[in-house]
């Protein structure tokens, strides 16, 4: 069992910037460390998308509509992952969910999601 618990959302203006970040804990060790974490978004009516996502060898991985503004790092001692995000546009108003994706068994972990609303 994995717990994924975001924290970090909220409401800022367009150009504005916000820091998400992601703790993971439960009866796995290591998750950081050992399996591919990341940050997908869902917005009213579209399906989840991958915004970055972060290899246990720190390889990143970045939506195109996101490089440049959005930077994703991890801590392993901390089993945390974060999504700095910059330059905020009305269109990253969305619904932000970390996502644990286990090397060994290809099982999908998720947290609750953290609201980020970007006003124009």
């Amino acid at each position: 069992q994995v717990q994924l618990v975001e924290s970090g959302g909220g409401l800022v203006q367009a150009g504005g910037s916000l820091r998400l970040s992601c703790t993971a804990s439960g009866s796995i060790d290591s998750i950081r460390s050992r399996n591919i974490m990341g940050w997908y978004r869902q917005a009213p009516g579209n399906q989840r998308e991958l915004v970055a996502s972060i290899s246990p060898s720190g390889h990143t991985k970045y939506a195109d509509s996101v490089k440049g503004r959005f930077a994703i790092s991890g801590d392993s001692a901390k089993d945390t992952i974060n999504l700095q995000m910059n330059n905020l546009k009305p269109e990253d108003t969305a619904v932000y969910y970390c996502n644990a994706h286990m090397t060994v068994s290809k099982w999908d972990w998720w947290g609750p999601g953290t609201q980020v609303t970007v006003s124009s």
